[in-house]
């Protein structure tokens, strides 16, 4: 007999709820917070929007560097399950300007290290890259930064999106390479067929259960 499948998530709300080029005007934090970082044009507002179920609800563009601001949505799940996903502006703008990469370095920083309702960051990776060292530089600075407010540290999840761009035979061995590099668990993930979808929310949950307020608000 065949064990059970869990139950896939779903997602009954979804909206966008407020953008910012700095982090000190972001909303209250009264929801727990998962935010998603990576590389310009990685797929990550795609991944937004599978991971939500609406359909360019997070913006998509093919020019590096279209996320300028810190992006919040604010979601509910079937099950009462309700969180931010935060959009982080995405790192290697070799288009822009020395100035506005260190302006949007610093107000990233100044998130990841002071808001106090983030649990997790979901780090996302092309599957055919793979992590550098941004993704380093990026990991060390939240292991450094600690806990936000003196809580539990944050969670790093990586994920590995376009896994539909190589041949099935060559994911799972790419995988095990992304997973030796980057010393962790890696979701492969396909905003094609959604595949990858229920174990990065399994692993989300996981980040938001695990804290004194999970799914609820912070502040009642």
């Amino acid at each position: 007999m065949k064990p059970r499948a869990e139950p896939s998530t779903t997602v009954v709300d979804a909206s966008f709820e407020a953008g910012s080029t700095d982090a000190r005007s972001l909303p209250p934090p009264t929801l727990l917070e998962v935010a998603l970082a990576g590389r310009s044009n990685v797929g990550k507002s795609s991944l937004l929007n599978t991971l939500m179920q609406r359909r360019g609800l997070a913006r998509t563009s093919g020019t590096p560097g279209c996320t300028r601001q810190l992006n919040m949505f604010q979601v509910r799940c079937s099950d009462g399950l309700t969180l931010r996903l935060v959009d982080l502006p995405g790192y290697g703008w070799a288009q822009r300007s020395r100035h506005e990469r260190g302006q949007w370095q610093a107000m990233v920083e100044r998130y990841l290290a002071h808001r106090v309702s983030l649990r997790a960051i979901v780090l996302v990776v092309d599957v055919r890259r793979g992590p550098g060292d941004d993704e380093t530089q990026l990991v060390d600075f939240v292991r450094q930064a600690g806990a936000p407010g003196g809580g539990r540290p944050i969670d790093v999840i990586w994920v590995a999106t376009k896994l539909d761009k190589i041949a099935v035979a060559a994911r799972k061995p790419a995988l095990a390479r992304l997973r030796r590099a980057a010393h962790a668990p890696v979701i492969g993930f396909s905003a094609k067929d959604a595949s990858g979808r229920e174990e990065l929310w399994q692993r989300i949950r996981g980040a938001i259960l695990g804290g004194p307020l999970a799914g609820a608000s912070i502040v009642g």
